[in-house]
């Protein structure tokens, strides 16, 4: 792998697909190798990207490998509806967000007992395991209240934005479709779920989050009657978690665009750093023997008219027909680094 210049990628006689296709290609061929801090597990990585999906082509569901759509939906959901605790997406058996707060449950767990045993008490309480963890997140209502939340994530972000004044908060997802309706022409429509305050080492140790934002802001417009949707995204796991968050941004667009009684136009993804770990080649290099098939369509019950109408249960998607599911390892990178050990702490 080297670090040449780029050629464009996007032929508008092919399949939209070719667009993530290629970009795979070209982190393959082009990225610079870097090393993730905290697993130091190596990637290779470009910077500075951007896909565009058409939404009256079809819905840009991949279909060179499966994309998990029930946890695209309820993933979303959770999202919109403003939820920080796993226990929701846990009771519908979507696992895609476990790892986080078992890590932070871990780290802290481990050091209570290190400093149970520097006390020299007799017996330090044993440590669950990852399924122990789900299962307890599931069937115990104070545990998951004191381990599965995981606060200043995306839901919070989106819909109670906290603020200097004790007790108020934004809802950034209310007002931009507010803003649009009053100023159609507006271009300031932009939700954030960026906050310095928070984030890394600018924050106080007691404040940090503990999991790293990764699509960290987004900005819809009208255009000629048809909203679209523009995703920064400033860290990109190109093999795993991008398919999942073009299905996700995209059916966002569609969402706010029948709620606010526009058509839906273009969904547009930006990548800050899109990277491919190493571990994944094996998979990518399969993928890409794979011709695209036609996207698959999105329906959204005409009862969707406000924000809190949506509910998973009320999409339908029609004619998805993709190769094989490709499986591979979550790398639970970013978030709170500790110099002391290493490692991102919980």
């Amino acid at each position: 792998m080297s670090n040449n210049k780029s050629k464009p990628r996007l032929n508008r006689g092919k399949h939209p697909e070719y667009q993530y296709l290629d970009l795979l290609k070209e982190v393959l061929e082009t990225g610079i190798r870097k090393v993730d801090r905290g697993t130091n597990i190596v990637l290779y990585s470009l910077f500075g990207r951007q896909t565009r999906y058409d939404l009256s082509y079809g819905f840009p569901l991949l279909t060179t490998k499966k994309v998990y759509w029930k946890g695209v939906l309820h993933e979303l959901y959770w999202f919109m509806s403003g939820q920080t605790n796993i226990k929701y997406l846990v009771d519908e058996d979507v696992h895609i967000w476990d790892d986080y707060p078992y890590k932070i449950y871990k780290f802290k767990s481990q050091n209570i007992s290190q400093s149970e045993t520097s006390f020299g008490r007799a017996k330090v309480k044993s440590i669950l395991s990852k399924e122990e963890f789900i299962e307890k997140i599931k069937t115990d209502k104070s545990f998951a209240k004191k381990w599965g939340n995981l606060p200043r994530i995306y839901g919070e972000m989106w819909r109670k934005w906290p603020t200097r004044v004790k007790g108020r908060t934004i809802d950034q997802l209310k007002w931009v479709l507010q803003e649009m309706e009053d100023d159609p022409d507006a271009k300031n429509l932009i939700v954030n779920s960026w906050n310095p305050e928070y984030l890394y080492t600018m924050a106080t140790n007691k404040d940090a989050s503990r999991f790293p934002i990764c699509h960290n802001s987004y900005q819809i417009s009208n255009r000629n009657g048809k909203l679209s949707l523009q995703l920064y995204q400033r860290s990109s796991d190109l093999f795993l978690g991008v398919p999942f968050n073009i299905a996700s941004y995209a059916l966002l667009t569609m969402i706010l665009a029948q709620i606010a009684g526009l058509e839906s136009g273009e969904f547009i993804h930006t990548f800050g750093d899109v990277h491919i770990y190493e571990n994944h080649i094996p998979q990518v290099k399969e993928q890409l023997k794979r011709k695209p098939r036609p996207f698959p369509k999105v329906k959204i019950d005409p009862s969707v008219k406000n924000l809190d109408d949506f509910k998973p249960e009320l999409v339908t998607l029609e004619g998805y027909d993709p190769y094989p599911m490709l499986k591979a390892q979550l790398t639970v990178a970013g978030g709170l680094y500790d110099p002391k050990t290493g490692q991102m702490a919980g």
